[in-house]
């Protein structure tokens, strides 16, 4: 992963977990992404996205594919993993 994490708000209440996290892409722009995780897919889903102040709605292949040359899911997942060592959660899937 080439994005920096700047900012993190993490939320284990609800039926989803659910990430908002503010990164920083190698250009040094602001990426914004809301996503959570829902159990039932066992997937993470982007919500809303924001780059470099334009809202994008909840579309990210675009960052991920371009810039960070992976798919969504492994993005989301590869910030997942460090959010939640960070905090400490377990996710037993």
């Amino acid at each position: 992963m080439l994005s920096k994490i700047r900012k993190v708000k993490f939320s284990t209440e609800g039926k989803n977990l659910n990430y908002k996290v503010i990164l920083e892409s190698p250009e040094g722009k602001e990426l914004y992404v809301h996503f959570d995780y829902t159990y039932a897919t066992k997937t993470y889903w982007p919500l809303e996205v924001s780059y470099d102040g334009k809202h994008k709605d909840a579309k990210l292949a675009w960052y991920t594919r371009d810039i960070e040359g992976m798919m969504v899911t492994e993005f989301l997942e590869s910030i997942a993993k460090k959010i939640n060592k960070k905090y400490g959660f377990s996710l037993n899937t």
